[in-house]
């Protein structure tokens, strides 16, 4: 029997949750080093699972690429058992969240408010995306994917920002929750259509279910999950719940969260559902460019700092599904590493934010000005990962960007798009085209918020209580952006380990496009459908 690392990544997060809950009120002390206990725990395995991973041959099917895999019988009648495992992209994904989770802890220290409930809530949270991160049963995934969700509601409603915590934290539970829905009724019909009804995924990525059955289902469960990644026009979750939540619960939101969603589309739609992922995603990258545009421009004209990091990220998070959408290699590794990128990225952003608005009390921009003078290293922070951002070379956000461009320009041979008269290269090459001045959008937004909260005149007398940056805080902002720099300057760190997971996914997908056969349009609004509906 080998020894379970993921179960203990998974359930040292929830355990230590009951554990704090059942403490004292006045000993909030205690459920700090609890939660900081955990966390640090789960980094040591989700690095040690992350090392010691071995990139597998290339040809290798997703169920053979598996590692440290734990199979247990849970409930066997209906098919649904506990197994978990990690693949290349996964375990990349696990060791993010222990890295955003730790530093979640850290910028929390200081919380006033009953942090007995505030860290065991945001134990549960980490648990559940772990959990989604390692699952390799449909029904698990679900699981844990709910229990990511549900405690997002508390922590916002409760520790949130007064002014929209209601209403952002009912806005966030219902789009969710409408989405996760919907994916699991789309769940339910591939369960039903299996010879052998069973929620193993390792089943479900080798079976070809039938051509109509894909093309209706695909669209609402990628949707389905994408709601969570941010997806236009189902996006307007997200900024109002960056706002309105805790530093803390901020990070891992942006920072996780989101990833969470792009994960299980890819996962549990794109690994699945080939041949509908082949025809839809012409109409994905789409919506995708949309994400990129839209959300740079509407980061452009924000004041308040967390509107404007609430839409760089519905913005980047946009660069993920197009780097999907591309079918290929070069775009998938880029999307798998946007998602590193972009997570520590934005839960760097956050940590600096939370930091200026703990001590200057807002987070109008207009308002702010010479910040680097008390705080230099959150300006310093703030830079980096403005550069990031806008995709400088030698950090993060350029091994990540530039492929994903590379893979949309490269993109060919989607035979779905001449059912609409389009000729697939210059289709992809104009998607590339008006996606690349995001980047310098994402240059302007940025660097003018650099420019108004931590340069120009310093008025000593209006911040004349301004605290210093604790050991602390610099210790989180150290931390993050040595990993910006580190995948930067050695992009080999995560390259190859990105590039293993999403393999098995680019071979099923470009066998699907081999085969793919022009269809008419009337054939899959009507004709799919109602074979479907009809038990086809």
């Amino acid at each position: 029997m080998e020894f379970p690392f993921l179960s203990l990544i998974v359930f040292i997060p929830l355990l230590t949750a009951i554990v704090i809950l059942f403490l004292p009120k006045e000993r909030g002390e205690n459920a700090r080093m609890l939660a900081l206990g955990a966390m640090v725990f789960s980094l040591l395995l989700a690095a040690y699972v992350y090392f010691s991973y071995a990139i597998p041959p290339a040809g290798t099917v997703w169920a053979e690429s598996l590692q440290f895999l734990e199979e247990r019988a849970w409930i066997p009648g209906l098919g649904i058992n506990y197994i978990v495992g990690v693949d290349g992209l996964s375990a990349t994904l696990v060791l993010l969240t222990a890295f955003v989770g730790l530093g979640g802890v850290l910028i929390s220290w200081s919380i006033p408010d009953r942090p007995r409930e505030f860290f065991a809530f945001f134990m549960l949270l980490v648990a559940g995306v772990q959990g989604v991160f390692v699952a390799v049963d449909a029904f698990l995934l679900f699981f844990f994917y709910e229990l990511a969700v549900l405690p997002m509601y508390v922590l916002i409603v409760i520790w949130g920002w007064k002014q929209t915590r209601e209403y952002a934290a009912m806005k966030l539970t219902l789009y969710l929750l409408i989405g996760s829905f919907i994916s699991f009724v789309a769940f339910l019909i591939l369960y039903f259509q299996l010879p052998e009804q069973t929620f193993d995924l390792r089943v479900w990525s080798e079976y070809i279910f039938p051509l109509n059955v894909q093309l209706v289902l695909f669209l609402p469960l990628f949707i389905g999950f994408a709601v969570l990644g941010g997806i236009w026009p189902l996006h307007n979750w997200s900024p109002d719940g960056h706002v309105a939540a805790p530093t803390a619960v901020s990070m891992i939101h942006a920072g996780v969260l989101m990833k969470l969603g792009a994960y299980a589309s890819l996962r549990v739609g794109l690994q699945i559902l080939p041949d509908g992922a082949v025809y839809w995603m012409p109409f994905i990258i789409l919506l995708s460019l949309v994400n990129v545009i839209y959300g740079a421009l509407i980061a452009m004209r924000q004041r308040d700092m967390k509107y404007l990091i609430g839409y760089s990220s519905v913005s980047h998070m946009g660069l993920v599904v197009m780097g999907m959408a591309t079918l290929n290699m070069d775009g998938f590794t880029g999307a798998g590493v946007q998602m590193v990128s972009h997570g520590i990225m934005t839960a760097l952003f956050f940590s600096v934010v939370g930091m200026v608005y703990d001590r200057a009390h807002t987070r109008d921009m207009d308002n702010l000005s010479g910040m680097s003078k008390v705080l230099p290293w959150a300006a310093v922070a703030f830079v980096i990962g403005g550069l990031v951002g806008m995709g400088m070379p030698g950090l993060s956000g350029f091994v990540a960007e530039f492929p994903i461009f590379m893979g949309v320009w490269r993109a060919n041979g989607m035979n779905y798009i001449g059912a609409f008269g389009l000729d697939p290269s210059n289709y992809y090459r104009w998607i590339a085209i008006i996606a690349i001045p995001s980047i310098v959008i994402s240059a302007g937004y940025l660097m003018r918020a650099v420019g108004k909260v931590f340069f120009g005149n310093y008025d000593s007398e209006k911040w004349h209580d301004m605290r210093p940056m604790l050991a602390i805080d610099k210790l989180v902002l150290i931390m993050f952006v040595a990993i910006l720099i580190v995948i930067g300057v050695y992009p080999a760190i995560i390259v190859p380990m990105v590039s293993s997971g999403v393999a098995p996914v680019v071979e099923r997908l470009q066998s699907a496009q081999q085969a793919a056969t022009i269809l008419d349009s009337v054939q899959i609004g009507a004709y799919s459908l109602l074979s479907l509906l009809g038990g086809a």
